[in-house]
């Protein structure tokens, strides 16, 4: 196999850690998200997501070609994906208000439990993607749940926002 697509797909072989190779996928996107926020703002960051789609979709593919197992739990690219997209209204938060963004930590925690929850329960469209056993279903299901994580964090955000008001 591709050396390169394991490093990928597992994410620097976070993706071999036990248990729950999924939840220490979705645990490592935070710091390497906030690394390329800090490193390059929003644009950076956004950039860094399609980036990563593409090249986790490259890499599920080489890792799962031959194999019965389409989704094997090695390959967490897809869960730094979909945490990404989960904490993008944080981040966009954050740079839209001028203000640092680990004191937006309760959307922080929000984006992490709600995309861990979407991703574990496979809700409608998040379903849906993982059915299609194919590597492009194994990236989209968790950007569907980040889609779904970010929505509820912006409604969330809403929420208290009106709230405190």
């Amino acid at each position: 196999m591709n050396l390169l697509a394991r490093l990928i797909g597992t994410v620097f072989y976070v993706g071999y850690m036990k248990p729950a190779p999924g939840t220490w996928g979705s645990l490592i996107a935070l710091p390497l998200g906030f690394l390329i926020f800090q490193i390059g703002g929003i644009w950076l960051f956004l950039f860094a997501i399609i980036i990563g789609f593409f090249k986790g979709w490259w890499a599920t593919e080489l890792m799962t070609k031959g194999r019965e197992n389409h989704d094997p739990s090695e390959i967490v690219v897809d869960e730094v994906v979909g945490q990404w997209i989960a904490i993008a209204p944080v981040f966009y938060a954050a740079w839209r208000l001028e203000i640092d963004v680990t004191l937006l930590w309760p959307g922080w925690l929000a984006a992490f439990l709600l995309f861990r929850a979407f991703d574990i329960f496979k809700p409608w469209l998040v379903g849906w993607a993982d059915r299609r056993d194919d590597a492009l279903g194994v990236m989209l299901d968790d950007v569907i749940a980040g889609i779904f994580a970010a929505i509820t964090v912006l409604i969330l955000a809403a929420f208290f926002h009106l709230v405190i008001m």
